[in-house]
Order: structure tokens, then C-alpha cells, then sequence
């Protein structure tokens, strides 16, 4: 089965690290973002990726490329023209790079690998989102649902804490509490070809049209996922992910 994820955004909420860099090579742990999500998919025996480059692409394609040279140790031989390695180190991916344009919408990335995929069901998720998601689970619902897409359901935050009060006396403090009545788009997608003849061309936003038509016609199904949620759209987002890994606390981590 293969994933494709969309990594091709300018991430212009968390400018102050994507001036530099694409926003799915921001670290976490001294490793990208984009690796911790392909290292969950990998748990799950879910090895071959299809990358949706656009912003800043070629610091993707180089990444990989040097990625086995980075995590191994390497004698040079300059006089006979020769490389030693030593040690090995591999993660089991195969890694498709796309450069899918510049200005391109989330729909139309998605349209423009069309052809790497051979009518079979893949998984498709936002380069920059981290979640212990059960993707075997995942793909099992999608399948007896037998709906041409299924999306990741979760509940957000809110946006400020509440208070019960007695009269001018606080009771009780609530610490942004999730809105256990509203389940918004979680991405982790698993999806049929079928949905390529929803989306008309690089201006088609995923999110809207080819989403909105499929829910009309019951063929969006949802998942609804209650575990760890963190988006990672700002500078605080990105300290809060560093500081649950420095701790030992990246629930996201469902590898060994």
C-alpha cells in the first residue's frame, strides 16, 4: 500500500522556520517532521511514499538523497578514488519525490501523481501532522465502509479555558477543553483512485470541492480518532512537539 503525502505548502503560519526551510523538514527530535510521520506509517508495514514537493522541493529530494550517507560512517580514499562504508543503516522505503508545482492547491498535488498510482487504494495525509493514529485499524474501517474516502475525525481544543462559576466565585477551572460535540477534518486519509475524477486541476483545493462533493454523495466516511492531536502550525505548536520528545512523552511514537 502506498501513502502520499502533501508537502508542498509554503507554511507561511511558521515563517519564522520556513523562511529557510519546507515546512515538513522543520525538526522535532533533530529529525524532520516528515520522518516521524513516515516512521508511523512504517509501523504499520507501510513502506513506499509518494512525496507532493512544491515550496523549497529540491531541500526534500536532497534530504533523502544523502539521507543512507548521513546515518552511516564513510572512509574516503581520495588517492585510489575509492569509498568505504561503514556500518549499515536503512530504513525499508521506497520514496517517490514529485515535484508538483509551486503554486499548486492541496487537490491538484494530489491529481498530478495520478500516475503513480495503478487503481489501488492508498493513504494520503498533510506532511506537517503528527498523530498515534492505528493505521491498520484506519484501513480496515475504510474498507467496510466501502466509500471511495474516509478522513480521520477529531475533536479540537478549544480556544480558551473555561470557568464554572458560583455567583463571582470561581469553582472549577477547565483548560481549553476538546468540543466533545464537534469533530473536525483530521486529515490521515485512505482513499479509492476514484477519487482523481474529483478534482478538475491545479486550482482544486482537496479540502473543498472533491471533499464536499463526496460527503453529498455518502462516499466520505469518518474516522473518529480520540488520541493525541497536535497540528504543527506555529512556533509554540513546534516547542510543545519538541518538549513531549525531549521528555519521553511523543505519544506519536508507536515505533521502536
Amino acid at each position: 500500500m502506498k501513502t502520499v503525502i502533501l508537502a508542498g505548502g509554503f507554511g507561511t503560519r511558521l515563517s519564522e522556520e520556513t523562511h529557510q526551510k519546507p515546512k515538513p523538514l522543520i525538526e522535532i527530535g533533530g529529525m524532520p517532521v516528515l520522518w516521524h510521520i513516515m516512521k508511523i506509517y512504517s509501523a504499520y508495514k507501510i513502506n513506499d511514499f509518494i512525496i507532493c514537493c512544491g515550496y523549497k522541493g529540491e531541500m526534500i529530494k536532497e534530504y533523502f538523497s544523502n539521507y543512507f550517507a548521513n546515518k552511516v560512517d564513510i572512509i574516503i580514499d581520495n588517492k585510489h578514488n575509492a569509498m568505504e562504508i561503514h556500518g549499515k543503516f536503512a530504513e525499508p522505503w521506497n520514496i517517490t519525490l514529485v515535484d508538483t508545482g509551486l503554486e499548486t492547491m492541496t487537490g491538484g498535488r494530489l491529481k498530478r501523481i495520478k500516475n503513480y498510482l495503478v487503481n489501488e487504494t492508498f493513504c494520503l495525509t498533510y506532511g506537517d501532522d503528527l498523530k498515534n493514529v492505528n493505521i491498520s485499524d484506519l484501513v480496515d474501517f475504510h474498507h467496510k465502509k466501502k466509500t471511495l474516502a474516509t478522513v480521520t475525525a477529531v475533536q479540537p481544543a478549544g480556544r480558551f479555558g473555561i470557568l464554572k462559576l458560583d455567583n463571582d466565585m470561581v469553582l472549577n477551572i477547565k483548560e481549553k477543553p476538546a468540543h466533545e460535540d464537534q469533530w473536525i477534518n483530521g486529515g490521515y486519509y485512505v482513499l479509492e483512485p476514484a477519487v482523481f475524477d474529483y478534482i478538475k486541476d491545479d486550482s482544486t483545493v482537496w479540502e473543498r470541492e472533491p471533499l464536499e462533493k463526496l460527503a453529498l454523495e455518502n462516499q466520505l466516511s469518518a474516522y473518529k480518532y480520540t488520541g493525541f492531536y497536535q497540528p504543527l502550525d506555529t512556533l509554540q505548536d513546534k516547542n510543545k512537539l519538541e518538549e513531549l520528545w525531549n521528555s519521553g512523552k511523543a505519544h506519536w511514537k508507536v515505533w521502536q
